[in-house]
């Protein structure tokens, strides 16, 4: 049985949680997310609304809470999925594309999990610079790298506890951020009046909230798989998305308030000078909180990676000891990666965001569709291992047809330095293509669906 105090190397991988090593409540969940979500990752991701997109800090504050509580809904709804299937997200994602079908999407989100450590652990080294001189950003980067590796190696258990310390640590040091920032710090006098509203602004800030969210509906479950089959759609849903929402919105405001006030707008070496004598203790906890989020991108994305091998060595069952080795290999590309893009960050982080959120939108859209409309949860859970696909095949062509098409039909709006569609130059450079993405394919995927007898597969399985 897994360890629950996290003290053991946990021995699952992707294979489905065994209903007598299920453990956890609901409020582990939110603890998780709330943990984790505090970090300085979240923290630059807010001072986008400022630096990048120009807000005032009334219209950052808006675009930033609308884009986390919508966005919030979608990782919520995939994290309920958990305690029904008792396997990773990805692995699940098999039901809906098929064996083979599947296959892109997984390799698209281990893609997805490196950018992501990368960039945390290029925060993680100016972090630790900021504070200690002389230690480089390129040591830096290495450290929080071996902190984060420590916590994926160990596990699942491991990490639920790092998000229950993180909760209290990097909790306290936000609440601490904000206080001496606003009381002892003193704001600008024309704060209110730096920055300005523009559409582009505001909906690219919406997005940047609403993508953090969304990025998490890959591996959401993950985390919550574990959990008895007995621990409730609403419970799940609701401790999820609260822990996250919460999390990423505060940190996000924080962000949003030095970018505006941060000299140059540089959002590390600001928070450190606007902190004064705490700066030290915040700036640590901050960046044990980019340990904590690393491990586990870095964790779901070995899972993701032993889909994508299983996938085609059907007969290979890995253990603990693939997901501890490919776990090194994991951290290592990640270490390569922030050392190689460290000088561009921010341009190249908004760029990965805005491309994540075109191909993961109507990723999110054709899931929660099947599940909760179309097979009802009702899932044939061995099928996902079985080598020809099972009764899901090796591919959905109605799937795949509407996740080519739903990628496609956001071109037209999709706005980043790389490529602006027609419609988005229309609008004066306004990205809405993820909103176009989940509202045509979802509807589109539940009419082709129902037509090709998906349904009828959820009651023969219920049955």
């Amino acid at each position: 049985m897994t360890d629950r105090g996290g003290s053991k190397v946990e021995q699952h991988t992707i294979y489905p949680i065994p209903l007598t090593e299920r453990h956890g409540r609901a409020r582990d969940l939110f603890t998780l997310w709330f943990g984790s979500n505090i970090m300085m990752l979240s923290i630059v991701t807010g001072a986008l609304s400022t630096v990048l997109f120009k807000l005032d800090l009334l219209s950052a504050i808006l675009a930033i809470l609308i884009g986390n509580l919508v966005g919030g809904i979608f990782m919520a709804l995939h994290a309920a999925q958990g305690p029904q299937l008792g396997v990773p997200q990805m692995v699940q994602s098999r039901g809906q594309f098929g064996s083979i079908g599947a296959i892109f999407i997984v390799a698209l989100v281990v893609v997805m999990y490196m950018g992501f450590v990368a960039s945390n652990l290029v925060l993680g080294g100016q972090s630790l610079h900021t504070i200690v001189e002389p230690i480089s950003d390129q040591w830096g980067i290495v450290i929080i790298a071996l902190l984060s590796a420590a916590a994926a190696i160990y596990g699942y258990d491991l990490i639920h506890a790092y998000g229950r310390w993180m909760t209290w640590i990097c909790g306290l040091a936000l609440v601490a951020s904000f206080a001496w920032i606003i009381g002892e710090s003193g704001l600008p006098e024309d704060l209110w009046q730096r920055g300005s509203l523009t559409l582009g602004g505001f909906l690219g800030a919406v997005s940047a909230g609403a993508l953090w969210q969304i990025a998490y509906a890959p591996y959401v479950s993950d985390y919550s798989r574990y959990m008895p089959v007995d621990s409730g759609v609403k419970p799940t849903f609701w401790a999820s998305y609260w822990g996250c929402v919460l999390g990423s919105s505060a940190s996000m405001l924080l962000g949003a308030l030095l970018g505006l006030i941060a000299k140059d707008g540089n959002v590390v070496s600001g928070l450190a000078v606007a902190l004064g004598p705490i700066g030290i203790a915040v700036i640590v906890a901050l960046s044990l909180g980019i340990g904590a989020c690393s491990a586990m991108n870095v964790y779901c994305g070995v899972l993701s990676t032993i889909t994508v091998a299983q996938t085609f060595l059907p007969r290979w069952r890995a253990g603990a000891l693939a997901r501890i080795l490919l776990s090194a290999l994991f951290v290592a590309i990640a270490t390569a990666m922030a050392l190689w893009g460290a000088k561009n960050f921010m341009a190249n982080y908004e760029n990965f965001l805005a491309l994540l959120l075109t191909v993961m939108a109507p990723w999110t859209a054709i899931n929660l569709v099947d599940f909760y409309l179309v097979q009802h949860g009702a899932y044939d859970v061995d099928s996902f291992f079985a080598a020809d696909g099972g009764r899901y095949g090796r591919y959905n062509p109605v799937a795949l047809f509407c996740y080519g098409f739903g990628i496609l039909i956001q071109l037209p709006f999709l706005a980043v330095d790389l490529y602006t569609g027609p419609i988005a130059k229309a609008f004066g450079g306004v990205d809405i293509s993820w909103i176009v993405g989940l509202a045509v394919v979802g509807p589109l995927y539940w009419l082709l669906a129902r037509a090709a007898g998906r349904s009828d597969m959820a009651t023969d399985q219920a049955s």
